[in-house]
């Protein structure tokens, strides 16, 4: 055939009159069909390192360097103290142990990064020179280290040895009645912390009632949190509805922060403000807020998100809810941005701070990849694996989605079993998931009725017990709902309040739990680093001071044996070999 003959189909074509015809380039039908698949309905984006749209080892990223003076950081990270920002100050000033900082500054950074992962270096060895260590020190350090070797540094670099999860229970409709249910199911299913938030935010004293008395339903020493605006969460967490706080955030740059109007001064005066009143406290961050802000400086978003770890470590709060959060999308677009996620949760473990390691926003169509991005923290174990899951179906988390909602309970029971890992939740049986609901519902009726709110009539009762979630319940009232919350906050109503109409309608058992909750506040065992509650109505504190991490290899540190690992096995799909 001559060249004139040959027959390319990308070319156009022209028909008699000389009219030029629109031809489709014919396609791979492989490379079409992947294009139908989820993951081409995520967004990826090429690094652009001058406006920060790089996860890690970004050219702007500064060098590690410190000088003291007279007991005082003088300069660090290749900044003179006049040349400070209020982070670097405040860093300089509260976040760095200054009597060590030129030793662990010194140090080789790729000989440090070996003993994160040498199970012949213990936990407190590293710790004591870490806590030491300016931004850009830590960043070099963990650099250094592959996902494998992060996964490897977290397992021995967690606060508390034994690894939690806590979760998301919320409603679209801010139904008291189906928060109440599910947060009774959640803590039935092992989750250490229940956390809710609004649709409406005038809506939130009900939401926190109803999570608490849902929690203690499930499981006495289940700790609640309502997230909403400051004053709003502190009041609650004074009257005794919530336990514990965490929306608190800090950002990595110094006009990130002044656009909200804060400074890390007046986020240490709050964060003494609820850990003073018995609530405990962790800040939030995550990396991509200061670029979704546009005042990123350049830098990565690792070197960003270190930052804020120190000034969370400056400002005296226990721990650090990070991983991402809700600026998840940002960070997951660029490459390593995963592992950028699993770096800055070992960078709060490396500060001696309790992490939440996020997994509580979806990011990602592709089933396969929201898993993947949840592998590292579930192999290594964390403070809590989750912050959180969501304990209800995705279309009811107000948190706009986590990484695994509640249709997910089978898989991850599963994984826990397939790999003998700790995910921090148990199988459970129907019948007892239904009786506990009930329970919890009941109690919080009866509530409703004596503090003189709008009716939970018996319709609703049965809708949450069986529901899966808010398409499953009957509207109510938000009108005369929000009438109730401001009743509940004008007339003071408190925790002891509430454990007193339970005590004398019949549930003792919650206002047993529930006191529990409101002694724990008093005594402030579990402000401690990573404190939890153990057991089931016991109170028995465990944290990072009696509980602490002490992996060193092979036999050492949190294993699933025993009647742990012998409850994960159990799980509903099972069935006995005789009785086959």
């Amino acid at each position: 055939m001559s060249d004139g003959d040959a027959r390319d189909e990308n070319v156009p074509r022209t028909d008699g009159g000389g009219e030029v015809q629109e031809t489709t380039p014919k396609r791979s039908k492989r490379f079409e069909a992947l294009d139908k698949r989820e993951i081409a309905k995520d967004g990826f984006v090429n690094e652009w390192p001058e406006v920060g749209f790089v996860a890690m080892e970004s050219p702007n990223d500064p060098d590690p360097s410190v000088r003291v003076e007279d007991g005082k950081i003088v300069e660090m990270d290749g900044k003179e103290r006049e040349e400070f920002d209020f982070i670097d100050r405040f860093i300089a000033d509260y976040a760095i142990n200054v009597e060590k900082t030129e030793e662990a500054v010194g140090v080789d950074s790729l000989e440090f990064a070996r003993k994160l992962v040498d199970i012949n270096v213990p936990r407190a060895e590293i710790v004591e020179l870490s806590t030491a260590m300016t931004p850009a020190k830590l960043v070099e350090v963990v650099n250094h280290l592959d996902i494998a070797e992060i996964i490897m540094a977290m397992k021995k670099m967690r606060t508390r040895q034994t690894p939690g999860n806590q979760a998301h229970v919320t409603s679209l409709k801010d139904n008291s009645a189906q928060i109440a249910a599910d947060a009774a199911e959640a803590t039935l299913r092992g989750f250490y912390e229940v956390e809710t938030t609004v649709g409406v935010a005038r809506m939130a004293p009900l939401n926190a009632l109803a999570l608490q008395i849902g929690a203690q339903t499930g499981r006495g020493g289940s700790l609640p949190q309502c997230a909403v605006e400051e004053a709003t969460e502190l009041q609650l967490g004074m009257r005794g509805m919530t336990s514990y706080a965490e929306t608190v955030s800090v950002y990595g740059t110094e006009d990130v922060f002044k656009d909200g109007d804060d400074t890390p001064w007046s986020k240490a005066f709050l964060a003494s403000g609820y850990a003073s009143r018995g609530v405990k406290m962790r800040y939030t961050s995550g990396a991509g807020s200061e670029l979704q802000m546009g005042q990123a400086e350049g830098k990565s978003m690792f070197y960003l998100e270190t930052r804020c770890v120190l000034v969370s470590k400056g400002c005296g709060v226990q721990g650090l809810q990070n991983g991402g959060i809700s600026c998840i999308a940002i960070p997951t677009a660029v490459p390593a941005g995963v592992k950028e996620v699993a770096a800055e949760n070992l960078v709060t473990m490396l500060a001696d701070l309790e992490v939440a390691s996020g997994n509580d926003q979806t990011f990602t169509h592709s089933e396969k990849r929201r898993t993947a991005r949840m592998m590292p923290q579930f192999l290594a174990g964390t403070d809590f694996i989750f912050s959180g899951y969501s304990a209800v179906p995705n279309y009811d988390n107000m948190f706009a989605g986590s990484t695994f909602d509640s249709y997910d309970f089978d898989e991850y029971n599963i994984m826990q079993r397939d790999l003998q890992v700790e995910g921090g939740t148990r199988p459970v049986d129907e019948e007892t998931v239904l009786e506990y609901r009930e329970r919890a519902v009941k109690a919080l009726q009866v509530v409703f009725d004596e503090l003189g709110f709008p009716q939970i009539t018996d319709e609703e009762v049965e809708a949450a017990i069986y529901a899966n979630g808010s398409k499953d319940m009957p509207d109510r009232s938000t009108a005369q709902d929000i009438k109730a919350a401001e009743e509940m906050m004008a007339e003071e109503v408190t925790g002891a309040d509430v454990v007193k109409i339970l005590a004398q309608n019949g549930f003792e058992d919650i206002a047993e739990n529930f006191l529990g909750i409101l002694k724990g506040r008093v005594a402030g065992d579990y402000i401690q680093t990573s404190g939890i509650y153990l057991g089931d109505g016991e109170f028995e504190v465990s944290s990072a001071v009696n509980d602490p991490n002490e992996y060193q290899g092979p036999g050492t540190g949190h294993r699933l044996e025993g009647e742990a690992w012998e409850e994960k096995k159990a799980v509903r799909f099972a069935v006995d070999p005789e009785d086959i």
